[in-house]
C-alpha cells in the first residue's frame, strides 16, 4: 500500500494550492491585498541512490518476477507543499474622489493599533471616530510617525513612545493628506502618517484581515522613505482576476486527475484480493 503515498501526497498538496488560490480570487476587490503562491517540492528516492539510473539493468541470474519491476524505490517518492509565500508586487491606483482613501505607491505599509498589537496594512480605506481619531475601516487606529527606535546594549530596539500615544486625532470635517504622509485639518498639521518599511519585506507574516507581523523589529528599514501617499485613490489588489481562474481551474483539474488515480489504484488492489483469495 506504501505506492498510494505518491498520489495520495500529490493530492494534498493540490487542495492546498487550491485552498490558496481560492482565497486570491476571494480578495479580488480587498484594498491592498497581496495574493500568496504555493511552493512545491518533490522528494525521489531514486536521486539519493546515486550513480546512473537510465542504463540497463539485467540481473545475472534466473530472472524472476520481481526482476522485471525495478522501480529505485519511486514508490517512496512524493511531493509535499513546501511553504507559501506573499507576492508584494504594487497594485494599480484606482480614483475614487473620497478623501478617506489613501493608497500607497511604494514598499511602505500604514502603521495600525489592533487588540494584538501594532501591525502593518497597504489597505488606506479609513474613516474618523466617534472621539475623531483617524481609523481603518475595521476601526483600528491609524498612528502616526514615531521618534527613531532606541537601541539598547543587548542589541534590540526599544519603541520612543507607546503605540496608544501616536493616534492622529482628525476632530471633525475634512482632512487632508500630502504625499509625505503630513495630514491637515484645514490648516492644522496634526500628524504624520507612520509610512514603515522594511529591510526584507519577505520576512512579514500574514495574520489575516489584510493585516501583517513584523517578527523582528530590526527589520524596519531607517532612512529616508520612498513610499508616497495619494489621497482619493485605493490601491487595488495585485491579483490578476484571469490568471488566477485559470490557475484555479488547473488546480482543480489535477486534484480531480489525482483522485482518479487513487481510485483506480484502490479498484484495482479490491479487485486483486477478490481474484487471490478464489486460488
Amino acid at each position: 500500500m506504501r505506492e498510494l503515498w505518491v498520489p495520495l501526497s500529490g493530492a494534498i498538496a493540490q487542495q492546498r494550492n487550491v485552498e490558496t488560490i481560492a482565497n486570491n480570487v476571494a480578495n479580488i476587490n480587498t484594498p491592498g491585498f497581496k495574493r500568496d503562491q504555493v511552493v512545491f517540492k518533490e522528494y525521489l528516492a531514486a536521486l539519493e541512490k546515486g550513480g546512473d539510473q537510465q542504463g540497463i539493468d539485467l540481473p545475472q541470474k534466473e530472472w524472476k518476477p520481481e526482476d522485471f519491476y525495478r522501480s529505485y524505490n519511486a514508490e517512496d517518492s512524493f511531493v509535499k507543499v513546501d511553504g507559501s509565500y506573499t507576492v508584494h508586487e504594487q497594485g494599480q491606483l484606482a480614483q475614487t474622489g473620497n478623501f478617506f482613501d489613501n493608497a500607497l505607491s511604494g514598499p511602505g505599509f500604514y502603521e495600525v493599533l489592533t487588540p494584538n498589537g501594532v501591525r502593518f496594512s497597504r489597505n488606506g480605506a479609513f474613516s474618523i471616530s466617534n472621539d475623531g481619531k483617524l481609523v481603518t475601516d475595521q476601526g483600528f487606529l491609524v498612528l502616526s510617525k514615531d521618534a527613531p527606535p532606541i537601541a539598547t546594549a543587548d542589541g534590540k530596539l526599544n519603541l520612543a513612545t507607546a503605540p496608544e500615544s501616536r493616534a492622529i486625532n482628525i476632530g471633525t470635517g475634512k482632512f487632508s493628506v500630502s504625499l509625505d504622509g503630513e495630514v491637515f485639518n484645514g490648516q492644522n498639521k496634526v500628524g504624520d502618517l507612520a509610512l514603515t518599511e522594511f529591510n526584507d519585506i519577505h520576512a512579514l507574516r500574514k495574520e489575516g484581515n489584510n493585516l501583517f507581523i513584523n517578527p523582528d523589529q530590526k527589520n524596519i528599514k531607517v532612512g529616508e522613505s520612498k513610499t508616497s501617499v495619494h489621497q482619493g485613490f485605493v490601491e487595488q489588489s495585485n491579483v490578476n482576476a484571469v490568471g488566477e481562474m485559470s490557475n484555479l481551474i488547473n488546480a482543480n483539474r489535477n486534484f480531480e486527475s489525482i483522485q482518479r488515480v487513487i481510485k483506480t489504484y484502490d479498484t484495482m488492489s479490491a479487485k486483486a484480493v477478490n481474484e487471490i483469495s478464489k486460488f
